[in-house]
């Protein structure tokens, strides 16, 4: 096929092919970018697991959004990007070699960091959730959650002097927590006392900050149980599986500030992009220890399964096409 490409496409639940594809060219003020990776993201997971509402085939490439790599070819109207820059893109079809964005959703990746994967969404993701967070030196700081998230969460406080904590029923995951800076940690284990053993390390104060980013009604629960009085309670968690509960006599008695810190503007999480470029050259933020599995494009089910189960050692697998660095 004249101008085609390999791409992932989901046909069922738990089932990808890798077929051939007409490549598309980019128009005006868009970018084509020949993928060196995307990052497989953890809110992929139900549309690869499946759902009643997904209809499938997906369209090639899709849901892949977290994809880097090297500008192939630009259209009408780009004329501050060059063919042979590296980029990070937030795109929707990264899960294949090519995919095509609006400049508007490119970001230059500087000399420094060749050589390093770099899925620019989820790091804009945590740095605008860090900025939401409002977090100062001095401050104490629960992290529930010791994912991938979680964790680049945890190196951004404790860089800005709060003591932080963070809480998870994965051991594996807390040890890491440790070398991320983290001053304590709590293996939870859902018995009614999480919150109790969290509470002891303020004096049964609470916490200035509370972050969950669990994504399930139990690390929302224990969340809002361990904030202090006028703390701020920040939602970063995917909850997408289903209504959720909140104690709103609890919020309003202690007169905690919630945040939900999801964003959907593009001009957003371009500038959380380029804020973790920044963060990572300055060396406040390492995300690449934590970028633990990688998958080719013919074993992308093999990525979702390893997200699934979580074994030990597996913080974020990383879909990387032949040759990328």
């Amino acid at each position: 096929m004249m101008g085609s490409q390999h791409a992932a496409t989901l046909i069922r639940p738990m089932t990808t092919r890798i077929s051939e594809v007409r490549m598309a060219e980019p128009g005006a003020n868009q970018v084509r970018v020949m993928l060196e990776g995307c990052g497989i993201c953890a809110s992929n997971l139900p549309v690869w697991e499946g759902r009643e509402w997904f209809k499938y085939p997906l369209e090639a490439g899709s849901p892949g959004h977290e994809g880097w790599g090297i500008v192939d070819a630009v259209g009408a109207g780009v004329d501050d990007l060059e063919v042979g820059q590296r980029v990070a893109l937030m795109s929707g079809h990264a899960y294949a070699e090519y995919d095509v964005a609006a400049r508007d959703c490119v970001v230059p990746l500087p000399e420094e960091l060749d050589g390093e994967p770099f899925p620019g969404e989820p790091f804009g993701c945590v740095m605008n959730i860090f900025e939401r967070s409002d977090i100062h030196s001095g401050q104490t700081v629960a992290v529930v959650g010791g994912g991938f998230i979680g964790l680049m969460l945890t190196q951004l406080a404790s860089d800005a002097g709060a003591h932080v904590v963070v809480l998870s029923h994965r051991e594996w995951a807390l040890q890491l927590a440790l070398t991320m800076e983290a001053e304590d940690i709590i293996a939870t284990k859902d018995d009614g006392h999480d919150a109790e053993r969290a509470l002891q390390l303020t004096s049964h104060r609470g916490f200035d900050r509370v972050i969950e980013v669990s994504g399930v009604q139990s690390g929302l629960d224990l969340a809002s149980d361990i904030a202090a009085e006028r703390a701020r309670l920040i939602i970063a968690g995917y909850h997408q599986d289903g209504p959720r509960q909140v104690n709103m006599q609890q919020w309003n008695w202690r007169g905690l500030d919630v945040i939900n810190a999801h964003e959907r503007s593009m001009d957003r999480y371009v500038d959380g992009v380029q804020k973790a470029i920044q963060a990572a050259l300055e060396g406040r933020l390492d995300p690449f220890p934590l970028l633990t599995h990688t998958v080719s494009l013919g074993s992308l089910d093999l990525g979702f399964k390893l997200m699934r189960d979580r074994p030990d050692g597996f913080v974020k697998a990383l879909l990387l096409n032949e040759g990328a660095p």
